[in-house]
C-alpha cells in the first residue's frame, strides 16, 4: 500500500511541478516578490500531495522566529526544502550547483534568491558563498542552509561542511538551528510512510562566535531529534 501511495504522490507532484516551472517566465517580469509567491505554490503542492497521498503532516516545536536570520537545518529528505520555505516565508536558499544547471528551474532559483555552491570546498567557491551571502544580508533576506551538505539517513550525524562557518561570518546574523526527522517517513530510497514530521526550532545563536563554538552548537542542536541524541 505504501508503494502505491508513493507512486501516486510522485505522479501528482512531478506533473504539477512541470506545470509550475513552465509558468515561471510569465511571473518573472513582475519581480522577485511575484516569483517567490509563485514558487510557494510549488511548496504548497508538495505539502498537499504529501498529506493527501502519503498521510504526512508537520508538527512544529519551539518558536518560529520573526526577523532576519541564518537558518541552519538538518537535511533528511526533500520534504523540508519546500516545507521550510513556507514556514519561514521564503528565505534565500543555499543549494548544490548541479541543481542550478537544470534548464529553466535553475534560472528560476536564481531569480528567487539562491546561492549555488560547488560540492568541493575550494577557496574560490567559499569566497563566492561569502560574497553572495553578504549581498543577501544587505537586501534584508534571511538565508537557509543545510550545513551537512546533502541528505543524510536518520541516525547519522556527520560534521558540518566548512562553508557553513564562512557563510555565518559573512552574513553576520544570528543563526537558528533546526532539527527534524523527515527521513523516518520520507526515506531517500524506497516507499514513503505515513506519519508526522517534527520540525524543532532552537533558540537563536548570536553572530560573531569562534568557528568551533558555533559549529559545535549548531551540530548539537540540528541533531536534537536523532535517536542517538535522545538516548
Amino acid at each position: 500500500m505504501n508503494r502505491l501511495r508513493t507512486i501516486l504522490y510522485q505522479i501528482v507532484f512531478y506533473a504539477g511541478s512541470v506545470v509550475i516551472v513552465l509558468l515561471v517566465p510569465f511571473f518573472a517580469p513582475f519581480g522577485q516578490k511575484a516569483l517567490i509567491h509563485h514558487a510557494h505554490r510549488w511548496a504548497e503542492l508538495n505539502r498537499w500531495a504529501a498529506r493527501v497521498f502519503l498521510g504526512i503532516t508537520t508538527r512544529i516545536e519551539g518558536e518560529v522566529p520573526e526577523g532576519q536570520f541564518l537558518f541552519a537545518a538538518k537535511h533528511q529528505s526533500m520534504y523540508e526544502t519546500t516545507e521550510l520555505q513556507l514556514i519561514l516565508h521564503g528565505p534565500a536558499m543555499v543549494l548544490k550547483r548541479e541543481l542550478s544547471r537544470i534548464p529553466l528551474w535553475g534560472w528560476a532559483t536564481k531569480l528567487y534568491g539562491s546561492i549555488a555552491v560547488d560540492r568541493e570546498a575550494s577557496a574560490k567557491a567559499l569566497r563566492r558563498l561569502m560574497t553572495e551571502g553578504a549581498a543577501l544580508r544587505a537586501q534584508g533576506r534571511s538565508v537557509i542552509v543545510y550545513p551537512e551538505g546533502t541528505r543524510v539517513t536518520p541516525g547519522t550525524t556527520p560534521p558540518l561542511r566548512s562553508g557553513f562557518a564562512g557563510l555565518y561570518k559573512a552574513v553576520n546574523l544570528p543563526v537558528v538551528p533546526i532539527a527534524l526527522n523527515s527521513g523516518l517517513v520520507m526515506p531517500k530510497k524506497g516507499a514513503k510512510r505515513p506519519g508526522v514530521v517534527t520540525i524543532r526550532f532552537g533558540k537563536p545563536i548570536p553572530p560573531g562566535l569562534p568557528r568551533k563554538d558555533v559549529e559545535h552548537r549548531v551540530w548539537q542542536e540540528i541533531n536534537a531529534l536523532e535517536p542517538a541524541a535522545q538516548a
